[in-house]
């Protein structure tokens, strides 16, 4: 099965980072569904909720706003800070 691999970054630390099936975030211009396969993108998150779709199910942390890029089934989220307290599930 083709999976994403994910990096959710902090200004001060690195989140979490590991495989997903699917990423779903807040953009500027409205809800972002991430799936394999995805092409390229840049985008600017709005505050909101970042769900990554992972082994064990749905992680979720709350942004402040930030970046999202996507490239060859790569996603990196980067956030000025993040409230990780729903990623430990």
């Amino acid at each position: 099965m083709m999976a994403l691999t994910v990096e959710l970054v902090a200004a001060d630390r690195k989140v979490w980072e590991g495989e997903a099936s699917q990423v779903s975030a807040r953009s500027i211009d409205g809800d972002l569904g991430i799936l394999p396969g995805h092409q390229p993108l840049l985008c600017v998150l709005g505050e909101g909720e970042v769900r990554i779709n992972s082994e064990g199910g749905w992680k979720s942390a709350t942004i402040d706003g930030g970046f999202l890029s996507v490239d060859h089934d790569r996603v990196t989220i980067i956030a000025e800070s993040v409230d990780a307290s729903g990623m430990s599930s």
